[in-house]
């Protein structure tokens, strides 16, 4: 519906009540419709997940649409990273936000900060689900709002062309809120659990959760050692009870990603029920650190299982869990991957140990011999060290291709003295295109970055305080943040407007009138910034 359009609907609603409200502007309240076309979490998980799908289908037809996002732990570092987007880019398209399980454990909990352990509330997710959202839908008010007010001007300047080219620029306007991944761990519990999660999540307005194949109560991080998954069945129960989740709620399109932690994880709670030879239980147990025992030495308290017509002990470990025969990670990795997407899932996530396109790649293929259009959301983690990483790959390939390697110590390359070598310019050539890479070569429809806004902000806090407290003073600030938000046309620098200041305002004067007592006034010193 057009702005015009907006408006005549609503001046329509205004007359239709017997006496009409004279008091109330229908441009006024087309204005307020307009800044908040989102009225429950329901209708943004629906719009997102329309456009999630969407986005799936562009990336089967070519993996250069792939997508994007980076972890916020806050609505305000979600709502400025949008308006960034929107800023540099003119659009938001496959761009999206992650929600970290990690982040909220550490940043978010009641409890205080706490490992990537699942102890935290669990509602406390979805309730920063709701807090994202209302920070984007506030970056819509403020944008429409300056708009408006754009309009306003035009007009009172009688410019009928400009007046009307904003008009067509409010009836394309769009939003900042863009589909959320939403990091449900384990589940939290058993099946029932996940799925009254789930529904919270969606209510709060998840298009997208992932969730993992790890044991609820022994849930670790996915880049640390310990971790415990469960058999197939375990997860797929909770997989179908996130699926249910979206279909009761009416959100038909919503995604899931089933993440597998299984290439590092080598231990298991529980040994899987078998029902016949082959069938999904036996394929699990399979897996297991077997010993063969004869009847006749079975042990008090051991526990057996047959195999091939044989006798076989599982190594138990002290804590009662059982433990997977060494290099089977990559076998149940795909295993793992192939039945989440038979029963349910929409979207695969492998956690690995190292951003290596030819490993992943190689997990991938094998599923797509399976599912041909398997793909990946992919963890571009802050676990791994890049720069380690890739120049050992481009060290290794170079001694691989026979050229000479003998000025550089394979053990040493993060040295700051190899920053400025050719080994150094290649390897952040290939970070540079990894994105682009794997998602041609590795299957990868979606790429994030868990928690890069916990190191920004640390980093960013670090630089500040050495600075404010150091011999700068006043200039530490000065210098290196508002210099540099008015320099670079940073939003925030105006942090009443971006605070909701002017919308205050607007609505003052919806309801009162001229005697309505604004804020925007010639005393207020945001003024200062009026050329920023």
């Amino acid at each position: 519906m057009s702005y015009q359009e907006t408006i005549a609907k609503a001046g329509s609603l205004i007359q239709s009540n017997g006496a009409p409200w004279d008091g109330i502007s229908a441009e006024s309240a087309a204005r307020m419709r307009l800044q908040n076309r989102f009225n429950t979490g329901l209708d943004i998980a629906k719009y997102t997940a329309k456009i999630m799908r969407e986005d799936m289908a562009a990336y089967d037809a070519d993996p250069a649409n792939y997508t994007q996002s980076l972890g916020c732990w806050h609505g305000f570092i979600g709502q400025q990273k949008l308006i960034s987007i929107k800023k540099h880019f003119g659009t938001t398209k496959r761009r999206y936000l992650y929600l970290s399980g990690w982040m909220v454990a550490a940043l978010r909990s009641e409890f205080g900060p706490l490992p990537d352990q699942s102890m935290h509330e669990k509602t406390s997710v979805s309730d920063l689900i709701e807090e994202l959202y209302t920070f984007l839908k506030q970056a819509d008010a403020r944008e429409l709002g300056m708009m408006f007010r754009d309009l306003d001007a035009a007009r009172e300047a009688g410019d009928q062309v400009k007046a009307k080219q904003i008009e067509h620029a409010i009836d394309n306007y769009e939003t900042h809120v863009v589909p959320i991944i939403a990091d449900i761990d384990a589940g939290f519990g058993n099946a029932e659990a996940t799925y009254l999660l789930a529904k919270k999540f969606i209510e709060a307005g998840a298009c997208c959760i992932q969730i993992e194949n790890q044991v609820s109560d022994e849930k670790q991080c996915g880049h640390q050692d310990g971790k415990v998954t469960v058999p197939h069945e375990d997860f797929l129960a909770k997989i179908r009870a996130v699926r249910y989740a979206f279909l009761e709620l009416g959100v038909d399109d919503g995604v899931i990603v089933a993440r597998t932690d299984s290439l590092g994880a080598g231990l298991t709670k529980q040994i899987a029920y078998v029902k016949e030879p082959g069938d999904i239980g036996d394929q699990y147990n399979s897996f297991l650190d077997c010993d063969e025992v004869d009847p006749a030495n079975v042990g008090h308290g051991d526990v057996l299982i047959a195999r091939d017509g044989k006798l076989m002990r599982p190594k138990r470990l002290p804590s009662n869990l059982f433990q997977f025969r060494s290099g089977t990670g990559e076998d149940r990795c795909v295993l793992d991957c192939i039945t989440s997407l038979q029963n349910g899932a929409d979207l695969l996530w492998i956690e690995t140990e190292k951003p290596h396109i030819g490993q992943i790649g190689g997990m991938v293929n094998r599923i797509r011999e399976v599912i041909p259009n398997a793909k990946l959301v992919y963890n571009n983690s802050p676990s791994f060290n890049w720069t380690l990483n890739f120049r050992q790959q481009v060290y290794d390939a170079w001694a691989a291709e026979g050229k000479d390697v003998s000025a550089y110590d394979r053990s040493k390359l993060m040295s700051v003295d190899y920053d400025n070598s050719e080994l150094s310019a290649e390897a952040d050539e290939r970070i540079r295109t990894f994105q682009k890479d794997a998602a041609a070569q590795a299957g990868i429809f979606h790429h994030l970055i868990t928690l890069p806004t916990y190191h920004t902000a640390a980093l960013s806090t670090d630089n500040l305080a050495k600075d404010y407290f150091g011999d700068k003073g006043m200039l530490g600030y000065v210098l290196n943040v508002q210099r540099q938000e008015i320099r670079q046309g940073i939003a925030c620098v105006k942090h009443q407007n971006m605070s909701g200041s002017d919308i205050g305002d607007d609505h003052k004067e919806y309801f009162a009138g001229e005697a309505a007592l604004k804020a925007a006034g010639k005393d207020n010193t945001m003024n200062q910034f009026a050329a920023a």
